[in-house]
């Protein structure tokens, strides 16, 4: 996807976060467009977590990481960047429809409007079924579609953020979904990044990273290995280079992304 730079909508260089005298992450450098996403990969304590707690803030951190058109004020930037960090600590029996119309916050949309989003949100991820109940007594693949629906119903419409600037980080957004809601999620990202929305986000599961990413940074050790397209970067080198496992990596038959088998 080859789109003009004041598209850009984060761009980070020499990204680099220490846990006392160890770096955790150490000179990491991408952009993402608007349109985007970007899968960030790599075995247990690469740093993957860590770069994407950078991204949203949530942790110092030193190098240059710009967020173009993104405000500083944090309400304003609530309504242009939602996070889901990789455990979403919720332990106040709220109903369903609460929670997720907690993404409605930073706006001033209204209460019918932002009820309109919440239940729009609650059926993109297949939970209308659940909205009144309680958010304590679900399993934890219906936690998950919960929180999903959460986040994206705060970045929902373009025309709720300054000059339509929105950006999704995903902190193992797959956690505890069953195939059918993992295709569910990736479909809605699809469509999410075609409104020009940048995505991020951590992935564990590799092809499932191949099969919806424009690009995939590759980490190991806190470290860049590689940055490119699914093709560029899951080739059977820089799996066996990350992983210390033997692979094979093929073509899915109709996408034709790579696919990585063990063997």
């Amino acid at each position: 996807m080859n789109l003009p730079c004041d598209n850009i909508r984060l761009s980070a260089s020499n990204i680099k976060v220490m846990s006392g005298t160890t770096p955790l992450v150490d000179g990491v450098n991408f952009e993402v467009n608007a349109g985007e996403i970007l899968a960030i990969i790599g075995p247990n304590g690469a740093g993957k977590s860590s770069l994407l707690n950078a991204l949203s803030g949530d942790i110092d951190y030193s190098g240059t990481l710009t967020l173009n058109d993104i405000q500083q004020h944090s309400m304003a930037r609530a309504r242009q960047l939602a996070v889901l960090p990789q455990f979403s600590l919720l332990n106040f029996p709220y109903l369903v429809s609460e929670v997720v119309a907690l993404g409605r916050t930073p706006h001033k949309t209204g209460w019918q409007k932002d009820q309109e989003i919440v239940h729009q949100a609650l059926d993109l991820f297949d939970i209308s079924y659940l909205a009144e109940r309680k958010y304590t007594q679900l399993s934890g693949g219906e936690k998950q579609r919960v929180q999903l629906a959460r986040v994206f119903s705060q970045i929902w419409r373009a025309k709720d953020a300054h000059k339509e600037a929105r950006i999704l980080l995903l902190d193992e957004p797959t956690t505890a979904l069953d195939l059918g809601h993992q295709q569910q999620l990736l479909e809605a990202l699809r469509v999410f990044a075609k409104q020009e929305v940048a995505i991020v986000m951590v992935m564990h599961d590799i092809n499932l990273a191949a099969s919806c990413a424009d690009k995939i940074l590759a980490m190991a050790c806190g470290q860049q290995v590689r940055l490119g397209s699914p093709q560029d970067v899951i080739t059977t080198e820089t799996m066996q280079q990350l992983f210390n496992a033997k692979v094979s990596i093929v073509s899915h038959p109709d996408r034709q992304t790579p696919i990585m088998l063990g063997h």
